[in-house]
């Protein structure tokens, strides 16, 4: 008989199983951790972990799990729906041309898209220089002091500024003062912080009516959004003599031809760098930059990279000034700020360096003369111009013909900019070509418009100040570092991309067992529809009838969610976590003034909370109230009944992590729930560990009343070193009138008067297929899987280090839920060896370190994930043990507290070509057991001086000196 004979259609569909390849362990390996962890089966392991009150009866109804092949292929059904016009409607998104090697070899490469957080700096040697890159590309354009390694976006970033001008200037007024002129996006996410701030935010001419207003900042939009190039030199002026701070957001290609803000006095500049390399992606992800004076980099929002030096004196690189940061200060910390844009900052920083400062000027000044060509025919056949100074932005003044002319360039593939009702805008970007503008005259002007593309361009030539006054044309230098001069041919810049690539430890590597920050697979699959045209080209403001694929495919994905979770509404707009965060809380406090309860103001939270949670409370003007936990890591109830009961009258809401953030299913959280409502409050469940509830409980059906979703967490949106991210919203009925709307571009189901929360209307909405795609592959079974797998892998480890380290929190019947503490502070008071040098040695042993100090000092918590194999946690869970071992050599006096392989720790290539003059073998320092030769990961650098760094900071590119 044929062997293919032996196999039937059902089993070869299930050959394609999606759900087999996402999680790690197979059948054989379950019951092998089932029977070590002491349970007959998942079901009685999901019992004796999740209390039976809130476990699901009725399965997620969720489609079958398709095969990748069947859900790429109705993707791009999707995708077809899309319609990908030319764009010109600018606003601070433009169409750029993603240089090829950066989109192989970095966006679209798991050696950098998998990667956390720079937490652990020796392993993160390469995306810490290409954000260090990045910084000093923003300083240098800005011309300012110094630059964090990104924001969220444009928008965001703006309230930031606010923010820091208020927490920065003594004076007394509560007034921040826009001028009208900022984009229309920017003005809306302004108006959400102002009012949850308590500031008054005066919009208006700032020419002519600054002078009549006292307050503590000024933003400035430079060029401003309808294309003119401002002279907003005595405008800081002015505001400076009115003793307030001046924030101006800029076109970042602008810089390059245009004077800097830094050169004109800004305190703050800010802005997106979206149009150096990365696709507009209907939204985003894209870096932000923000750039301050060097007397605010201590009250500066987001992340700073800086230089150090590590235990050889050698250079390396680190987060600096982490104590600006929410993790740590809390309700106290500068802003929530949770993420950064980091891979798509990496992107931009790459775009600069690879095109280096003669070609990126050379790109901006065609884009510049591409726009003074078409104002001069413009002009020249009688049309009127709204500036007559302009970058790569024109306003046409039509008329009555303006709605016309719009629809003529419908009908040619062409998006305008609609202003007002009688005005056009038009944009230029790197993409736009000489076909591109003979169409866009003959659009404008109709089919026999007689003028000539090369005539126009050779009186352009001739006008030297054609759009840019000469005393705003740059004359300052910018780039001169060498990295910016020295890989220009796509083979250079290739190398240099690997050989950052190859500093650093990713999921290519192994195991991240980082405890509340999920590192799972990035499957392939789901990362591919990311740089399809039909989602990565287009407009966040583009008509909604081009967009009829993605907004379905955002629909189907709010379907899903809502499903999972038990919640009635989604909004996709929180472009992080915090952000999701901050977003819950504002819909609570609308819902509240809604019913005339706007004093309500009284936020409770557990002590062992993320730090997002107090920081985005602060955010939102509410009051925090700690709450205390018992010895079991629980929420203390009688506490939480107690402060409930005090604030009642004016209780908003409180925020609780589940499973808790020590890694336990609460028993009490129905009970926390009725108290919460029975005083009035709405319960905001953070949906960090939302992973551990799929398939088997609903936040939305047990109490909850908001949470927000870590898509870059549960559902599979790659770390990307440090972000992208996205914490959309889900949320009861009643709180669903309250979600987010946007002021240029509404948002399908939300009231048109609700503000926004981020720049575009479906937030980072380009990274999105990626969770549609998982769900979609994993089905309700799937889902359900994985949530058991991650439950049923953190157990294992428990069971398997529980001989070795005391494993600090467990619910009522000793099981964890998906992640688990073990305590090192009694290994540390009778060895002196501490939960970093573990971390640390655990890099030679080639791991990514788990969360350390958090949520408890001394500890460290470890996450497995799902998709990890028997063989990776074994081979984790070997090291930790050989680690303890290795402790126990010190606490018996075999190895100095002073001189051992943990303090030491990590080696690197120096210390095995080094003199040897430690008392433990040099084989043990760099091959610890159970480390392959083959397969060794090479850390660049030694321990890096956390301490040398803050108090010699240095954010910038080394200088040249350092090259040769």
């Amino acid at each position: 008989m044929n062997n293919s004979a032996q196999y039937s259609l059902q089993t070869l569909e299930q050959s394609d199983d999606f759900v087999s390849r996402h999680i790690g362990p197979n059948d054989t390996d379950v019951q092998t951790m089932l029977d070590a962890v002491g349970a007959s089966s998942l079901d009685e392991l999901v019992g004796q972990t999740v209390p039976k009150q809130i476990l699901l009866k009725e399965p997620l109804a969720l489609e079958p799990a398709c095969t990748e092949q069947e859900a790429l292929g109705y993707l791009r059904g999707l995708a077809d729906q899309n319609q990908v016009n030319t764009s010109y409607i600018g606003m601070g998104y433009y169409d750029t041309i993603v240089p090829p090697v950066i989109l192989r070899n970095v966006l679209e490469n798991p050696g950098w898209y998998t990667a956390y957080t720079p937490y652990q700096p020796e392993i993160s040697q390469g995306r810490l220089e290409a954000l260090l890159n990045y910084q000093q590309m923003v300083m240098d354009l800005t011309a300012m002091d110094i630059s964090n390694a990104s924001l969220l976006d444009e928008a965001t970033a703006a309230a930031e500024a606010m923010a820091l001008c208020k927490r920065s200037n003594r004076i007394k007024s509560n007034a921040f003062f826009a001028d009208k002129q900022v984009h229309p996006q920017t003005l809306d996410v302004l108006k959400t912080r102002a009012q949850y701030f308590g500031y008054e935010l005066i919009i208006g001419d700032a020419a002519t009516e600054l002078a009549n207003h006292e307050v503590f900042g000024v933003l400035l939009q430079y060029p401003n959004t309808t294309g003119a190039v401002v002279d907003i030199e005595p405008l800081i002026t002015q505001a400076h003599e009115q003793n307030a701070l001046v924030c101006v957001a800029a076109d970042l290609m602008s810089l390059l031809v245009l004077k800097a803000p830094g050169e004109m006095g800004a305190d703050v500049v800010l802005g997106s760098a979206q149009r150096f390399g990365v696709p507009m992606g209907f939204g985003g992800p894209h870096a932000a930059f923000f750039a301050v004076r060097d007397k605010f980099k201590r009250t500066m929002p987001g992340r700073l990279i800086g230089v150090s030096v590590d235990s050889k004196g050698d250079t390396a690189l680190r987060m600096a000034l982490q104590t600006r940061e929410q993790h740590i200060r809390r309700d106290k910390a500068t802003s929530n700020i949770c993420t950064a844009q980091a891979l798509l900052a990496n992107m931009a920083s790459f775009y600069a360096v690879y095109h280096g400062p003669e070609r990126l000027k050379q790109i901006a000044g065609r884009i510049h003369r591409m726009t003074s060509l078409v104002a001069l025919g413009l002009q020249q056949k009688g049309i009127t111009l709204l500036n007559d100074t302009w970058f790569d932005t024109l306003t046409l003044v039509l008329g009555d013909k303006r709605d016309a002319v719009y629809q003529a360039a419908l009908a040619q593939g062409i998006n305008l900019r609609l202003l007002d009702d009688d005005k056009l805008g038009v944009s230029f970007d790197e993409r736009k070509t000489r076909a591109d503008i003979e169409l866009l005259l003959t659009v404008l002007l109709g089919d026999n418009h007689g003028l000539s593309i090369d005539a126009l361009d050779k009186q352009c030539m001739e006008q030297a100040e054609a759009g840019i006054p000469a005393a705003y044309q740059r004359e300052s230098e910018y780039l001169t570092h060498a990295v910016f001069n020295s890989y220009h041919s796509e083979t250079e810049m290739l190398r240099y991309l690997k050989r950052l690539e190859n500093k650093d430890f990713s999921l290519t590597h192994g195991m991240i067992p980082l405890g509340s920050c999920t590192m799972k697979l990035n499957a392939t699959s789901e990362m591919l529809p990311v740089t399809w045209p039909e989602f990565a080209d287009i407009h966040p403001f583009a008509p909604k009838d081009q967009t009829v694929g993605y907004r379905t495919m955002i629909a189907e994905l709010d379907a899903y969610l809502a499903e999972v979770t038990g919640y009635d509404a989604i909004s996709m707009q929180p472009n992080s976590g915090a952000q999701g965060e901050y977003a819950g809380l504002v819909a609570i406090s609308r819902y509240h003034a809604s019913r005339g309860e706007a004093h309500r103001n009284v936020c409770l939270i557990p002590s062992s909370a993320h730090g997002t949670n107090p920081a985005s409370a602060a955010m939102a003007s509410l009051k925090v109230v700690i709450v205390e936990c018992d010895k079991n890591g629980n929420v203390d109830l009688n506490d939480f009944r107690a402060k409930a009961e005090l604030h009642s009258e004016n209780l908003s809401s409180v925020m609780i992590t589940y499973p808790s953030t020590h890694g336990v299913f609460e028993e009490a959280v129905v009970e926390l729930c009725e108290i919460t409502h029975k005083h009035g409050g709405q319960v905001y469940m953070d949906g960090a560990n939302l992973n551990a509830q799929v398939g088997l409980c609903k936040p939305g059906k047990f109490g909850s009343d908001v949470s927000h979703l870590n898509l870059h967490k549960t559902f599979c949106i790659p770390h990307g070193g440090g972000g992208p991210g996205m914490g959309p919203i889900g949320v009861k009925a009643h709180l669903a009138p309250f979600l987010s709307s946007h002021v240029v571009s509404s948002v399908d189901g939300k009231q048109p008067e609700n503000s926004a929360v981020s720049a575009a209307p479906y937030g980072s909405a380009a990274i999105l297929p990626i969770s549609w795609v998982y769900i979609k592959q994993m089905g309700a079974q799937g889902l359900k899987r994985a949530t058991e797998l991650a439950i049923l892998n953190a157990n294992y480890i428990k069971h398997r280090l529980a001989p070795h380290y005391p494993v600090l929190f467990e619910g009522a019947q000793g099981r964890v839920a998906h992640e688990c503490i073990i305590d090192i502070r009694p290994l540390k008071a009778a060895s002196g060896i501490s939960e970093e040098d573990i971390a640390k040695r655990l890099i030679d042993y080639g791991f990514h370190a788990p969360t350390m100090s958090f949520p408890v000092a001394g500890t460290l918590m470890i996450e497995p994930t799902e998709s990890e194999s028997l063989m990776e946690i074994d081979r984790f869970c070997n090291a930790m043990i050989a680690i303890r071992q290795e402790i126990s050599q010190v606490e018996s006096g075999e190895w100095p507290a002073n001189d051992n392989p943990l303090v030491n720790a990590p080696h690197t290539l120096k210390d095995l070509t080094s003199n040897w003059e430690h008392p433990y073998a040099q084989e043990l320092a760099v091959f610890p057991k159970g480390v392959l030769h083959c397969s060794k990961y090479w850390p660049t650098v030694g321990r890096v001086d956390n301490v040398f760094g803050d108090r010699n900071l240095v954010c910038s590119c080394p200088g040249i000196d350092a090259y040769r």
